[in-house]
């Protein structure tokens, strides 16, 4: 019986050793995402403040495929976050994204910015029409904003449109706020006008 106890052990030791393996791969992996998700703001933040200065693009790491192109600031919830350039996944996972052919934030005109409903924007639905949203553009100067409503729309009925020469911007995110399947056609939008600009 003492004979075929190193078989025992040798046969208990492999699939404990690689259960060992797949453990650490998986905690490692998730460590990794939390460091990410920890550190990719500051460095977005950073690269926000470098574009400033030096008044042109700075991605926040070297194989970005985005950079940061405004700063959107809710007073009254205390809110801040970095606006990206483009709307694929890219930039929605770091951040509010500017959507391409919408004014760049702080330009003249109708600028338009998405985000996820669960992360970015899931303080959409504590806005109220009255509240002010100010946007800070890559010159540096802030646009402030007046939200005049909260609208829902369903993209199987309804095209998303706006007017590109009106100075405003328009808040995009899917709907509803506590959903969990990611091909919703629903989407909340939040219409803000420029109130001034400095």
């Amino acid at each position: 019986m003492s004979a075929n106890l190193p078989r025992q052990r040798a046969r208990l030791l492999l699939p404990a050793a690689l259960l060992l393996v797949l453990a650490g791969w998986q905690l490692g992996g998730a460590a990794l995402l939390q460091a990410k998700a920890w550190l990719a703001p500051l460095l977005i933040a950073e690269a926000w403040e470098e574009s400033l200065e030096s008044q042109s693009p700075v991605p926040p790491w070297p194989w970005s495929d985005t950079y940061p192109v405004a700063r959107l600031d809710i007073p009254s919830l205390g809110i801040s976050r970095y606006v990206l350039a483009g709307t694929g996944g890219d930039s929605l996972a770091f951040g509010p994204g500017h959507l391409t052919g919408s004014a760049l934030p702080g330009s003249s005109g109708h600028s338009v910015l998405a985000a996820h409903r669960d992360s970015h924007f899931a303080f959409l639905k504590d806005l109220k029409p009255g509240d002010r949203l100010r946007l800070q553009g890559p010159d540096g100067g802030w646009h402030t904003y007046e939200m005049e409503a909260g609208r829902l729309i369903d993209t199987r009925r309804e095209l998303f449109r706006f007017d590109p020469d009106r100075p405003a911007l328009t808040l995009v995110t899917c709907y509803p706020f506590d959903g969990f399947d990611p091909n919703t056609p629903l989407r909340y939008l939040v219409r803000a006008r420029q109130v001034a600009a400095n």
